[in-house]
């Protein structure tokens, strides 16, 4: 058994949830570290804070650069989650859902097909998220916490 201890990083470029993480990982004494690149600078009273270069996967790479098995990874990029995955770490999008083995492989393909439809599409318009709802705050420290204790217990 690897006795290093979990950590948890976060893909916390415009991150909705940095708040609950740091809030659960606090309660739970896992260290933590938010990834941002230099056009979303984070303080932090509790986590590491890494600063990447503004380039297009600057904070992705760095982030798997740095993450281990048993490690918990938040983002909400598939492309993320399915490396830290192949590293063994666990991995959750901020809605709470958890990245799996037996998930990622249909997300990435469904992620592909949207980029394509959008790329043929002659609206370039395309619709945000819907805005984020405290009920969407709730499920999501409900799910993370879940996936924390399940880690832990491993």
């Amino acid at each position: 058994m690897d006795l290093k201890k979990m950590q948890i990083f976060v893909d916390a470029d415009a991150c909705p949830v940095v708040d609950i993480v740091e809030t659960i990982a606090e309660r739970y004494n896992i260290s933590t570290t938010l990834l941002c690149d230099t056009n979303h600078i984070l303080y932090s009273d509790y986590s590491d804070v890494i600063v990447v270069g503004a380039g297009a996967d600057a904070v992705d790479y760095k982030l798997i650069s740095i993450c281990h098995k048993g490690d918990v990874v938040v983002s909400q990029d598939y492309g993320v989650a399915a490396m830290a995955l192949g590293k063994g770490a666990y991995a959750i999008h901020q809605s709470g859902k958890w990245y799996m083995n037996d998930n990622i492989d249909q997300m990435l393909m469904k992620r592909h097909l949207n980029k394509k439809a959008r790329r043929s599409s002659h609206k370039n318009h395309m619709k945000g998220p819907r805005k984020r709802t405290e009920e969407d705050d709730v499920r999501f420290a409900q799910s993370f916490e879940k996936l924390i204790l399940m880690a832990k217990s491993k």
